[in-house]
């Protein structure tokens, strides 16, 4: 998987992808390769990377076409996110643990209580 650094024609370029991801409040913007996106561990060390979060563990999610938000969590997910992704990558992060509540353009996060 090829990690490209963001630039003006960034996603103008054929075969590049916009990532969006959101852990907590914060947001990163990034691009990668559409023809080469790799596997979804790789990607899944990415994210904890320019999120700063190496060992934390985490699900992953995206928004597709219709605004669901819908898991990562193996190689056939991730290529299905990456091939329906247009023309951003729309993901969001969570810690294991937690509750993502989803409405519309709207999403909270519950922490679960473990007795």
């Amino acid at each position: 998987m090829n990690r490209s650094h963001r630039h003006a024609a960034g996603s103008g370029c054929l075969g590049t992808m916009e990532v969006k991801s959101k852990f907590g409040a914060e947001f990163r913007r990034f691009s990668l390769e559409r023809s080469k996106p790799g596997k979804f561990e790789e990607f899944y060390g990415l994210l904890q990377h320019v999120h700063k979060i190496p060992n934390v563990d985490v699900l992953v999610g995206y928004a597709d076409i219709h605004g669901d938000l819908l898991p990562i969590n193996n190689d056939d997910n991730y290529h299905k996110a990456v091939s329906t992704a247009n023309p951003l990558l729309r993901i969001f992060i969570q810690k294991k643990g937690c509750v993502l509540e989803h409405s519309k353009n709207n999403f909270k996060m519950h922490y679960l209580k473990t007795l």
